[in-house]
């Protein structure tokens, strides 16, 4: 079994179709979980590869089965020739540029194609998802250019280099080096697909690059979110805040859920303080900055957010997003548009825009840890040898840096659209674009929340002998464990890495919540 934030996960996950959780998509990314087909999905998968042959037999005219593709779709192709055509889409179609996905990204772009084929909509073979399977299991893993899909017909072009490389073309990982594929397969022990009527529309079509990419994004952002808790509550004692905004009563009078349960969070945080009582009786101030007080309405509302993006990505995993669509029961395959990406394209730039209100929030925290003129009496900067050390003046400059570019990004990608194929898909998603902006807006909110984790520990250290709460003290020691105190300049990059390499591999995880 594995262990996600409280979810335990068979080591072993049976395909059928069904809705993936986040964190199946992120344990077979990781290489935590293997892959089975469920034997009645073999059984779907057939029945409706049925229906192509019989199709086929009939000398019936059908998108996708024996005619051309996108403006081409009026041309009829003649039997002698249905090899050549699917053939010659995935050729045509690897068309991608850039730097590939990540070997985790890659993994799980597969399974959910994998995923998707086992609904028994697609018309293929098994041999189809056993192939496909049988990579993920030996570690074949294709090169898939991250840059080249508009997100209608689906991921076009990343999915086609998926496909090439199950045909034994293009440039696969395996074993750590990059092999042609025909040779990684073959070392594997794995024969490449023949392709039949039909099966490279089946793979080529749907929404599994900007899922698998977005996916991923949206657990780490899920993590980087429950763990500004934290941060948030490690900033406020440095600064000697107060705990009174995060009263239950406070956020039962506006019930939205995820406000509820960040304050919840901070409020099992703080619990215990010695700092807090240091200053509980004759302070002047009345109340704290926003940016502390108001966390459980902000972390809150991006919770809210990220719940609703996590809905729609589960959906989709668990749906049928090529074209055309097999029906058995009518015997019929039919021409429709789910693989376009509105969906996917639309939760990403929501979740985009939450996110980098999450670190613009943490901006201004780590601004109040380090400026003289609000950070209550804490040295200038965080330095206690302030002019002759700069402290964490540059740290927090990194943090305005990495929100700007997050603020750039957060142009939503769904509202654009060019139109392509000579004017037959003339209303596309950008789906994979707001996918890959999304990730890069999660690991600049990554290492903005470990500049204010490290920062967070350092005002912390200097109110010493005074304790915070338990949680506090236990981060603040688990921080120290992987990077020591600032007592003199030296380049915070690798600690700034270190702890949000830590952020990323769960190492906080026992304060998500």
């Amino acid at each position: 079994m594995v262990e996600f934030a409280g979810a335990m996960l068979a080591t072993m996950l049976e395909l059928a179709g069904q809705p993936l959780m986040l964190e199946q998509v992120h344990a077979v990314g990781r290489g935590y979980q293997q892959l089975s087909l469920a034997s009645h999905s073999r059984k779907k998968i057939q029945a409706s590869r049925d229906v192509v042959e019989r199709v086929l037999a009939q000398g019936r005219v059908v998108y996708g089965v024996n005619t051309g593709f996108g403006k081409l779709a009026d041309v009829h192709i003649p039997a002698s020739e249905l090899g050549s055509l699917q053939l010659n889409l995935v050729r045509s179609h690897a068309c991608g540029v850039g730097a590939p996905l990540s070997e985790a990204e890659t993994r799980a772009m597969m399974l959910l194609r994998a995923n998707v084929l086992a609904l028994g909509y697609s018309g293929c073979r098994v041999e189809v998802v056993d192939t496909l399977l049988a990579m993920l299991a030996a570690g074949v893993l294709p090169r898939i250019p991250e840059k080249g899909s508009v997100g209608a017909s689906g991921d076009l072009a990343p999915l086609a280099h998926l496909a090439l490389a199950m045909i034994g073309e293009g440039v696969s990982r395996y074993r750590n080096e990059w092999l042609e594929s025909g040779a990684a397969l073959k070392t594997a022990g794995i024969a490449p697909l023949r392709l039949e009527a039909k099966e490279g529309l089946a793979l080529l079509n749907g929404t599994q690059a900007m899922g698998a990419v977005g996916g991923l994004a949206l657990f780490r952002a899920e993590r980087v979110t429950k763990l500004a808790d934290l941060a948030g509550a490690m900033t406020l004692e440095s600064l000697l805040g107060t705990p009174v905004a995060f009263d239950q009563r406070i956020h039962d009078a506006r019930p939205h859920w995820g406000q509820e349960v960040a304050a919840g969070h901070l409020r099992r945080l703080l619990e215990g303080s010695e700092i807090r009582q240091s200053h509980l009786k004759n302070d002047p101030r009345v109340q704290d900055a926003y940016s502390l007080r108001c966390m459980p309405q902000v972390h809150g509302a991006v919770r809210t957010a990220l719940r609703q993006a996590r809905e729609v990505v589960e959906v989709e995993t668990g749906s049928a997003t090529d074209n055309p669509l097999v029906f058995v029961d009518g015997d019929e395959i039919l021409s429709g548009g789910n693989f376009h990406g509105a969906p996917l394209a639309h939760a990403y730039d929501y979740a985009a825009i939450a996110l980098t209100d999450l670190i613009s929030i943490t901006e201004r925290r780590i601004d109040r840890l380090v400026n003289p003129d609000l950070n209550e009496g804490l040295p200038p900067f965080l330095s206690a040898s302030a002019g002759t050390s700069s402290g964490f003046m540059i740290a927090h400059v990194c943090a305005a840096s990495l929100l700007s570019e997050a603020k750039v990004l957060t142009h939503p990608a769904s509202v654009d659209n060019i139109p392509t194929s000579g004017g037959k898909e003339d209303h596309v998603s950008m789906g994979m674009t707001a996918a890959l902006k999304l990730r890069q807006i999660v690991e600049n909110a990554e290492n903005v929340l470990a500049i204010e984790l490290l920062a967070a520990a350092e005002g912390l250290d200097f109110r010493a002998p005074l304790r915070s709460s338990p949680p506090v003290e236990k981060a603040r020691t688990m921080i120290r464990n992987l990077c020591p105190r600032v007592t003199c300049d030296r380049s915070l990059t690798p600690d700034i890495e270190r702890i949000a390499d830590a952020v990323r591999n769960g190492v906080f995880e026992e304060f998500v919540s």
